[in-house]
């Protein structure tokens, strides 16, 4: 795997953004998104007291906010990932089965203020590509989660490309994190528990750490990667890919606060909404893919965490009120007797076809008591490649997410920054100045 690894590394280095406005476009989208996501979970209570008690115990220079508390970049890449994932919003890569950007990029950010803009997108891209493709390959096991898994071997490729090694040093700060991968459970998602939203933070700690080693000298075994799929999964890793695409156009965006699974029949719903009384509703059968139904199973969930897991609650939420974000999950809306008395009415059912031929959907069948029936057939949502995320979408959902914590004003002039500033600006002077030490 270490010669398709460089080969991919090499063709990366020798990329100028500016010569893919594609790639650059959706790159920066993705920051875009991801920050979006990252300043709606802060605002939730143990996101913002773990980054207060950081502070406390170890302060350091960066800072999401001006005023904010004062993070060491290690503590800064733990509560960014937790942040961006709290609300189940941020990206995802279908191919990969989960998120290679919110790793590299909690990984990154702490070192944005010591870059051009051009060079942080560029850093992020290798992470992106790496992480997106060793998600493809190390397949986790059943009862694992990927969150603390995969996605650090993109956060070293990442945060080694932004130090400046070269593609073969870059191939070792992978195989070193490769040689510490942990098991990270699913365990916490059935039971609704928010320790998995800190794995993806010790994904980007250990980038971090493996790329800054290596930067000092420290080696790494070649093959490490393999290794670690022969002992810690107990089977070879799956063909490593090194055609010469970018995995990062296929990253998707999301409309929805919640697992990509639940997304299907939550458009479905949206769709039939207008057209219920919701008072009337006699029965409500969700058939979808399997997969979906082997994820998202949580029935009458008890947490945020268990309810972004679950095709009911998402379903429920959507004909309810019509939206499915952070808001959702916050009290009183969250225990909505309504919503949960629609909820309990939700049938889920496994549509075969689908399953047999891999494709994802979900038909929605409502039945309501005067004996109206409604149905409704979702192949596709948006962010999906057949339904691309318009930029007016992302910039909505960017601007929402940031009520409560920016000025409109602020919002939209971060918005514009990171969407639009050219390759040699540098536009996050929110954050630690270039002066300060280097990371961790």
């Amino acid at each position: 795997m270490d010669a398709q690894l460089l080969s991919v590394l090499q063709r990366l280095n020798a990329v100028d953004l500016e010569e893919h406005p594609a790639l650059n476009t959706h790159a920066r989208q993705l920051v875009l998104d991801t920050l979006g996501c990252i300043v709606a979970g802060w605002r939730a209570v143990p996101v913002a007291e773990l980054a207060q008690r950081a502070a406390a115990a170890d302060p350091g220079s960066f800072r999401l906010m001006p005023d904010g508390p004062g993070l060491t970049a290690c503590h800064a890449a733990m509560v960014l990932a937790m942040a961006a994932c709290w609300d189940e919003a941020c990206e995802g890569h279908a191919g990969a089965h989960g998120r290679p950007g919110v790793a590299a990029l909690a990984a990154l950010l702490p070192m944005a203020s010591r870059l051009t803009y051009g060079q942080f997108l560029k850093s992020f891209v290798v992470g992106y590509e790496i992480g997106a493709r060793m998600g493809a390959s190390l397949r986790i096991n059943p009862g694992m989660h990927v969150d603390g898994n995969w996605p650090a071997l993109g956060a070293a490729a990442a945060v080694a490309h932004a130090l400046g090694l070269t593609p073969a040093q870059i191939v070792q700060a992978v195989n070193l994190a490769a040689c510490q991968l942990p098991m990270s459970l699913y365990w916490p998602v059935r039971s609704g528990d928010t320790a998995r939203n800190t794995y993806l933070g010790h994904s980007a700690q250990l980038g971090q750490s493996a790329a800054l080693a290596v930067a000092s000298g420290i080696t790494a075994p070649a093959g490490s990667v393999a290794e670690y799929a022969r002992v810690g999964l107990g089977k070879p890793p799956l063909a490593f890919d090194d055609a010469a695409d970018f995995q990062l156009l296929q990253a998707y965006f999301k409309p929805y606060a919640a697992v990509r699974h639940v997304h299907y029949g939550a458009l479905a719903a949206d769709a039939l909404r207008a057209a219920i009384d919701l008072d009337t509703v006699d029965s409500v059968v969700l058939q979808i893919y399997e997969e979906a139904t082997i994820y998202c199973g949580n029935r009458a969930p008890q947490t945020p965490l268990q309810a972004q897991f679950s095709l009911s609650f998402g379903l429920a939420a959507m004909l309810r009120w019509g939206r499915l974000d952070p808001w959702v999950y916050r009290e009183p809306q969250f225990q909505d007797p309504a919503l949960r008395e629609l909820e309990a009415k939700v049938q889920v059912q496994v549509d075969a076809p689908w399953t047999q031929q891999g494709l994802r959907g979900a038909r929605l069948l409502i039945a309501c008591q005067d004996g109206n029936r409604h149905e409704h057939e979702v192949t596709a949502v948006p962010g999906d490649a057949q339904m691309p995320f318009t930029e007016e979408a992302l910039l909505e959902k960017f601007l929402g997410y940031c009520e409560g914590s920016l000025s409109a004003a602020s919002a939209s002039n971060w918005a514009q920054q990171l969407l639009m500033a050219p390759a040699d600006a540098q536009p996050f002077p929110f954050w630690n100045s270039p002066q300060e030490k280097t990371p961790c």
